[in-house]
């Protein structure tokens, strides 16, 4: 996508074509206005489409062009909060709803999946959040504790279970997760478009919004070469945000995150590794991911930026760890590499902004994109139907606060990364 070859990686070379889309070169009119190509954008344009609204999306580039194409692909429940943290975080009765919506994420994107027919390599075996030490364990046993009281199906693992189902590695233990799995990202995203057009909604690629105006009761949003007059405008372009309403950008850390993918593996690699295909994630600070894709290629990803001389310290890394984790991969090489960034905000929580009269979306996921961007895209359509009211949302409105010395947090991230993979290659 774009022609860079480390933007998406494994996924464009491995998911169905994307719909057939153009810029936008007309005036047009519709009830709303969506911006941003993503899971949010495409969510909420489907949902608003089956509740019978006039849609047009604008994307800047391509369709998961952002952080949605570009993810390791686990589908994961709640946040990275430790669940009892979000009634704490959140006033009356918004956390308790968060929670409860997010935890159902999964089941609502697989159901998305199953009803419009998407391929895109679903896997439901559910995710291993694998602790690494004392520190580790103890943090898995008190999410899973968290999660337990309210009925998920999660439980913990000792450490010969949690080398079982990973096929390696010294982990003390892990929690399974049994509502989640993962899929193919870029497949998913280019399905949901694929789903909202066949609804009527109408998507335009390579339509950067770049002007917007009050039009009487109505919005006009121009690109270069057309524009949208509409009702409402759901803004869902979140870390990638530019231009217009950029200020959702202002108010999050990018964290640059990598992923790695080998060859498709021998079948006795692919039966012993992973076997019953989870996806993986682990307790460190700099943490690692890792799932197989449905050919069996290996996807390997940690923090950190594929350009300069990150490109081979994290290449480096990564193949030192991989092999250390899977000893029957020595000697087996990556064929792909790509990173993104991931938008983090200063409390680890998303947003809800109504950023001018009726324009309003959420953002910062934090990591979590898949199923809140699925949940919340429902959510937007739902509001903006009317069919829910502003007290039904699963978060209070804020106003957008940017981050103190923004450009020193992400220039931290970016260096320190580089430092602990280095530093890792010597002890």
């Amino acid at each position: 996508m774009r022609n860079n070859r480390r933007s998406h990686g494994l996924w464009v070379l491995t998911a169905p074509p994307a719909p057939q889309t153009a810029p936008l070169t007309d005036e047009i009119a519709a009830d709303i206005v969506v911006i941003g190509g993503g899971y949010t954008g495409l969510s909420a344009a489907l949902h608003l489409a089956e509740g019978g609204a006039r849609v047009a999306l604008l994307e800047a580039s391509e369709i998961g062009f952002g952080g949605s194409g570009r993810n390791v692909g686990l589908v994961n429940a709640g946040m990275w909060l430790m669940p009892e943290s979000l009634p704490a975080a959140l006033r009356a009765p918004f956390g308790e709803r968060l929670l409860e919506q997010l935890g159902r994420g999964p089941q609502t994107v697989f159901e998305l999946i199953e009803k419009h027919h998407i391929e895109c390599e679903v896997e439901r075996a559910g995710t291993l959040h694998c602790a690494v030490g004392r520190k580790g364990l103890e943090e898995v046993e008190a999410r899973a504790e968290q999660w337990q009281k309210r009925g998920a199906p999660v439980l913990v693992l000792n450490a010969e279970a949690t080398r079982s189902k990973v096929g390696g590695g010294d982990y003390t233990g892990a929690l399974l997760d049994k509502r989640a799995g993962t899929i193919q990202p870029l497949a998913y995203v280019r399905g949901l478009a694929r789903a909202a057009l066949a609804m009527g909604a109408r998507i335009f690629t390579h339509s950067e919004a770049v002007m917007a105006q009050q039009n009487g009761f109505r919005w006009r949003v121009g690109t270069e070469s057309g524009s949208v007059e509409a009702d409402w405008v759901v803004v869902a372009t979140d870390a990638y945000s530019k231009g217009l309403w950029s200020e959702v950008r202002q108010e999050q850390i990018q964290l640059p995150y990598f992923n790695f993918g080998t060859p498709c593996l021998p079948d006795d690699l692919r039966k012993s590794i992973l076997p019953e295909r989870q996806g993986v994630w682990d307790t460190r600070e700099v943490l690692s991911s890792f799932r197989l894709d449905r050919s069996g290629r290996l996807v390997f990803g940690s923090v950190g930026a594929l350009e300069g001389i990150g490109r081979s310290i994290h290449r480096a890394w990564a193949q030192r760890s991989l092999h250390k984790l899977f000893p029957g991969l020595r000697g087996v090489q990556f064929e792909t590499g790509w990173f993104g960034m991931i938008g983090m905000t200063s409390d680890n929580l998303p947003r809800l902004h109504k950023l001018d009269r009726k324009v309003i979306g959420f953002s910062g996921y934090n990591g979590r994109g898949i199923a809140p961007g699925t949940v919340f895209g429902s959510v937007l359509a739902s509001y903006v139907l009317g069919q829910i009211a502003e007290n039904d949302l699963p978060l209070p409105v804020t106003a957008v606060e940017a981050q103190r010395f923004r450009a020193a947090q992400e220039a931290f991230y970016t260096a320190g990364s580089q430092l602990v993979h280095l530093m890792d290659s010597w002890f």
